[in-house]
């Protein structure tokens, strides 16, 4: 039986790229699974996030993109809430990875599903997962060598370059 909000047939890797989705939905091992949201504590949480990263750009050297394909294994496609890479890229489907990707809790995620999500993330090679609950507003990292702990920090920050994401300002 098929996980929630995944269609029942399989699909090839071919036929979900030559999909249009609306919204675009991951592919996981040949299922497509849809992904929660719409709501609007997500969608403006997201937009904060994006926003604020976005208009630091150049100033940090990254570039910021929402609902991107991240291709994480030969079958896998993920589309993170937000994605930061180092410098610039041109890959229409990221296939290298991410140095941040960033999702959003929904209400109806469920934990299991997100840590799968997340470790694909950290398999891939993503060096920084973070996952911020707008309900709760909290925070949690991800990361190769910790896993997933929540931060009780009010400014979340990556290393390697340092990239700050103060709490307050996106959550408010």
């Amino acid at each position: 039986m098929p996980a929630p909000h995944q269609q029942e047939a399989s699909i090839s890797v071919e036929e979900y790229l030559s999909t249009s989705y609306r919204p675009d939905c991951d592919y996981v091992d040949g299922y497509i699974e849809e992904r929660n949201l719409g709501e609007f504590d997500h969608s403006s949480l997201q937009t904060a996030v994006a926003v604020y990263f976005g208009s630091r750009q150049k100033a940090l050297g990254i570039t910021v993109v929402v609902e991107q394909r991240v291709q994480v294994t030969p079958t896998r496609f993920r589309i993170p809430d937000v994605c930061i890479v180092l410098g610039k890229t041109r890959e229409q489907i990221f296939r290298t990875p991410p140095f941040l990707c960033i999702e959003i809790l929904s209400p109806e995620d469920r934990m299991a599903r997100v840590e799968t999500r997340i470790s694909d993330y950290l398999l891939m090679g993503v060096h920084y997962v973070w996952l911020l609950d707008p309900s709760a507003r909290r925070a949690y990292v991800a990361t190769a060598e910790a896993g997933l702990r929540e931060s009780k920090e009010t400014v979340l920050r990556t290393e390697d370059p340092v990239l700050e994401l103060p709490l307050a300002e996106v959550f408010a």
